[in-house]
């Protein structure tokens, strides 16, 4: 019997008290901790939310944040609705930058991602910004093969503004968005809503812009589909008791904002843009995809001017359109990465 490097070789038939040594032996010298496993980026995201509005946009940057498997070039502050009821003021994109950096202390990130503010509302014309610039130099790099995801989880001012301003980008990046009304067909038994979605209306014409006007790829978690991704108090609570002061951050904001509402919002929450994280960090290891959530592939629709409506356009690009979301996974991972900063 011989040891080469790590592995026994040995021309002698093993009993089975040396077999189970030899295996104890093999799996102590191979092991590694979690946080040791060999992790680099494979996919860069731009992380684009309204992050001084609804709180989810915070748990999913934490998230994304605490992903090894994802370069993030460029966090954008976005606007929302002009004076919505969680942040009515007219400052809501550096407000949102101000609530990325909190994030940044509470995770000790010692090399943050560049986040910048974007429009506080949307704009009449197209017009460069340092934004703009930001999104289409990174788009057109020429300098990496790593795949160009565009995570948006509240309205689309900034892509469109971007898109108009450099159409070609559009084929160089995906586009995965956290917006639009429920697909009739695809609502399944989910009873039909008659309110318009909150993040097309933050700019229905951004939105038009990206769908009707542009060849980018599209993947949307529509409505019904990003309100699955619903989760107890008593979860968080307990998922982040491990997560220090980051955890006590995330709480005490989605507190804020529960107490704000003169509106029983009952014993759960909905972190709605959480899967902008399942669909780029956690997709799977062999041909990387989003395989543990569902969707449909068709043609790209037409928006509606008044955002209600989806026509069919058979000879458009191809979208997907996700169906479910895979809850489980989103969850405990998130859980278990933030618990690493407690």
């Amino acid at each position: 019997m011989q040891k080469e490097g790590r592995f026994i070789v040995t021309s002698q038939p093993l009993s089975r008290r040396h077999l189970l040594g030899y295996s104890a032996a093999l799996c102590a010298t191979l092991a590694l901790p979690a946080e040791a496993l060999p992790v680099t980026p494979r996919q860069r995201v731009i992380i684009d939310n309204d992050f001084s509005g609804d709180p989810d946009g915070l748990f999913q940057l934490a998230h994304h944040l605490a992903s090894p498997s994802i370069e993030i070039p460029l966090v954008i502050g976005s606007h929302i609705h002009v004076r919505d009821f969680i942040d009515p003021s007219e400052t809501q994109a550096e407000n949102a930058v101000s609530k990325v950096k909190s994030i940044y202390e509470c995770m000790k990130r010692q090399q943050p991602p560049p986040v910048l503010a974007g429009f506080n509302r949307k704009p009449d014309t197209p017009r460069m910004t340092a934004v703009s610039e930001k999104i289409i130099t990174e788009a057109l790099r020429t300098d990496t093969k790593h795949p160009l995801y565009y995570t948006a989880g509240a309205g689309l001012t900034e892509l469109a503004n971007a898109l108009r301003l450099e159409p070609s980008i559009a084929r160089k990046m995906k586009l995965i968005w956290i917006g639009g009304m429920e697909h009739p067909d695809l609502r399944g038994e989910v009873p039909e809503r008659k309110s318009l979605e909150y993040n097309m209306m933050i700019n229905l014409e951004a939105a038009r812009t990206v769908f009707n006007e542009s060849d980018i790829e599209i993947w949307q978690v529509p409505r019904n589909v990003y309100r699955q991704l619903n989760i107890s108090h008593t979860e968080l609570i307990s998922g982040l008791k491990s997560a220090g002061a980051l955890g006590q951050y995330l709480l005490e904001q989605l507190e804020q904002v529960i107490n704000s509402i003169h509106y029983d919002l009952g014993e759960t929450y909905i972190l709605g843009d959480s899967p902008l994280v399942t669909l780029t960090a956690l997709q799977s290891s062999f041909d990387p995809d989003s395989s543990s959530s569902a969707y449909v592939v068709r043609p790209t629709p037409r928006l509606s001017e008044d955002g209600r409506r989806y026509d069919p356009t058979p000879d458009a690009r191809p979208m997907r359109i996700y169906t479910t979301i895979d809850s489980r996974l989103t969850f405990a991972d998130m859980f278990a990465k933030l618990s690493t900063y407690g």
